[in-house]
C-alpha cells in the first residue's frame, strides 16, 4: 500500500518526532518531581544515556516508545513500506537497548523500564498507579523492573 502523505510531508513528520521529553517522559518527571525524588536527565556518562537516572537509589529509568523499540503490544504496527529498512531499524534498537541494560547493570545501576503503552493508549495505567509503582521500587531496591501496558487478563504490571 503506497503512503497517503508525500515524501516532503512523512519527512517533515518524522522530524518532528521527539527522542527526549516525550509526553511519557514527562507524566513521570513530573510525578515524581513533587515527592521529592530529584534525577538527572539523559546523563551522558551512563550506557544509552537513560531518561532519568537517580544517583541516590543507584538506579534508572528508560521510557520506551513502543514502536521505536518493538514492544509487543497494540501500538506497535510493522510499518506497510520499506519492510527491510525498518526491520533492521527496529531490530537494531531492541539489541542496542538490551547492550545497554546489561551494561547498566553491570555497572550497578538499578533498570526499570516504562512502556508507552503503560501511559498511552487502551491499555494504559492511570498516570498516579504508574508513579506509585515507580516510588515504590525506587524506595524498595529490587534490580529490575518493567512497567508496560494492562494485559487482556488485568495484570498491572509486568516484573521481570
Amino acid at each position: 500500500m503506497p503512503d497517503v502523505v508525500s515524501p516532503e510531508a512523512r519527512s517533515r513528520m518524522m522530524a518532528g518526532i521527539r527522542g527526549k521529553d516525550t509526553k511519557p517522559e514527562l507524566i513521570i518527571r513530573k510525578g515524581l518531581h513533587p515527592r521529592g525524588f530529584r534525577y538527572k536527565l539523559h546523563d551522558r556518562k551512563l550506557p544509552g544515556k537513560p531518561d532519568l537516572c537517580f544517583p541516590k537509589y543507584r538506579a534508572v529509568i528508560l521510557v520506551n516508545g513502543c514502536f521505536w523499540h518493538g514492544h509487543d503490544c497494540h501500538l506497535f504496527k510493522w510499518p506497510s513500506t520499506r519492510n527491510a529498512f525498518w526491520k533492521e531499524k527496529i531490530t537494531s534498537n531492541k539489541e542496542r537497548d538490551k547492550k545497554n541494560v546489561c551494561a547498566l547493570k553491570k555497572l550497578g545501576w538499578r533498570v526499570l523500564v516504562i512502556w508507552e503503552c503503560a501511559l498511552k493508549g487502551t491499555t494504559r495505567h492511570d498516570p498516579e498507579y504508574v508513579i506509585k509503582e515507580v516510588e515504590q521500587w525506587l524506595k524498595t531496591g529490587n534490580d529490575h523492573r518493567v512497567i508496560e501496558g494492562k494485559k487482556a487478563n488485568n495484570k498491572k504490571a509486568n516484573s521481570s
